[in-house]
C-alpha cells in the first residue's frame, strides 16, 4: 500500500481507500494526500470534510480516483 500511497502523493491524485479504525470498524474514504511523514500520512478526508490522520497499515485497499469527461453529442 505504501508504494500506491506515495503514488498518489507524487502525482496529487484523489484516492479512494478502504480504511480500519481503532475500534475495528471499516469504512470507505476519499482523500487527497497532503503529507507523509513515516508510517502515516494526512490527507483531507471528503467523508469528514476535514484533515485527518491516517496510519498506512490500516488501509486495506487503495483505487485512484479517475474523472472522464462526458461530452453531449
Amino acid at each position: 500500500m505504501k508504494v500506491q500511497i506515495q503514488k498518489a502523493f507524487s502525482y496529487q491524485q484523489l484516492i479512494d481507500m478502504m480504511y480500519i479504525a481503532k475500534d475495528g470498524s471499516i469504512s470507505k474514504r476519499r482523500v487527497k494526500i497532503l503529507s507523509i511523514t513515516g508510517d502515516s500520512f494526512q490527507a483531507y478526508c471528503f467523508l469528514r470534510h476535514k484533515k485527518r490522520t491516517f496510519k498506512m497499515d490500516n488501509v486495506l485497499s487503495v483505487m485512484p480516483v479517475i474523472h472522464r469527461e462526458r461530452h453531449i453529442i
